[in-house]
């Protein structure tokens, strides 16, 4: 499953309110938590993030408090008494098995000592797996039984919308994709390695021109900062998309391509822009190109609110309307499954 089929999943148990428990396994780095807080956000739920590995069993079940000559269990003040929302246990597996013991009359009885989970709230879990590296304890059988298990992995088309929608830089979404198998490459010999979650930091770092190696890696960055040395060699694209683009032919070299179709969907500001770069890449490049760019490009105009005018330009240009009319799927409106929000 990819982080949009994720989304999706999560917000179809949300709507039809099914509050089965849920955990949610994966690779570090990939967007787990971060969809989570985006479904309920989008459903107007609240959303407490419990990381179990960091509590002791009575910080879950509370305290004994002598009354009336019995002990009673005070609950936590970090535990919902109201209202609706997702209780999310993230990191559960790394919660040693005491703690994991605590969690599991929590999610198979919705209560632990004299404290019950209020009706309106979804219990969900993610954690890392063993091959991941990560420090987690066995997940006991009783435990896992409870759950409905999903398994999520990196997915670069997901990853490139959401770069391209909060406007990442540039030469990071160029760079992957000429490289996707980079977007997510754990290294147990690096401190600091490729994932969604490091590449948006690399971005940041990108921005303000500093080495994007303590995100994502010295070999990773090595090649990166390769790939962005071809800059020198893209064609004008404000010409391009200016209607200026006679005269300009595409980039032979591969990764120089790449580069030149990802910078003229992030660079287009509006329908205009985006006509005047399909219309020259239908006349310079070969069609798998046009479909690359026009793909990304078509959903960057949807979420500017620009894609009726840029169909209607479409249809005023005779040899532009003939080259789609050939490739009609990608002028079908997508299913509405929502931006992925990445990489807490």
């Amino acid at each position: 499953m990819n982080p949009a089929d994720l989304t999706t999943f999560l917000d179809t148990l949300v709507r039809n309110q099914v509050k089965l428990s849920t955990m949610i396994w994966g690779p570090p780095g990939i967007g787990k938590s971060s969809i989570v807080a985006q479904v309920a956000a989008a459903h107007k739920l609240d959303c407490i993030d419990l990381r179990l590995s960091q509590l002791a069993p009575t910080d879950l079940r509370g305290l004994p408090v002598a009354e009336n000559g019995r002990s009673h269990w005070y609950p936590p003040e970090f535990l919902p008494s109201a209202g609706t929302g997702v209780l999310f246990l993230d990191e559960i597996n790394m919660a040693p098995p005491t703690m994991q013991g605590m969690a599991q009359q929590l999610i198979l009885d919705r209560k632990v000592g004299s404290y019950t989970v209020p009706e309106g709230w979804f219990i969900w879990a993610a954690g890392n797996r063993e091959e991941d590296r990560a420090a987690v304890f066995d997940m006991p059988a009783p435990l896992a039984n409870r759950f409905l298990h999903i398994e999520v992995s990196p997915d670069f088309d997901n990853f490139k919308a959401y770069a391209l929608a909060r406007k990442l830089h540039e030469h990071i979404v160029a760079f992957l994709s000429f490289r996707p198998a980079l977007l997510h490459r754990s290294d147990a010999l690096q401190p600091a390695w490729p994932s969604p979650r490091s590449w948006e930091m690399a971005s940041q770092l990108h921005t303000i021109d500093l080495d994007v190696a303590a995100a994502v890696g010295a070999p990773t960055a090595s090649e990166f900062n390769a790939f962005v040395g071809l800059y020198s060699h893209l064609p004008d694209l404000e010409r391009i998309m200016a209607g200026q683009g006679d005269g300009i032919s595409f980039p032979e070299e591969p990764s120089v391509r790449y580069a030149a179709t990802v910078g003229l969907t992030a660079r287009a500001a509006d329908a205009q822009a985006a006509y005047h770069a399909l219309r020259w890449l239908t006349r310079v490049a070969a069609s798998e190109w046009v479909q690359l760019c026009a793909a990304d490009m078509f959903k960057m105009m949807r979420a500017k609110g620009q894609w009726s005018k840029l169909k209607k330009i479409i249809g005023q240009d005779a040899q532009l309307r003939g080259w789609f009319a050939e490739h009609q799927r990608l002028l079908e409106e997508p299913a509405a499954t929502g931006e992925v929000a990445f990489f807490r």
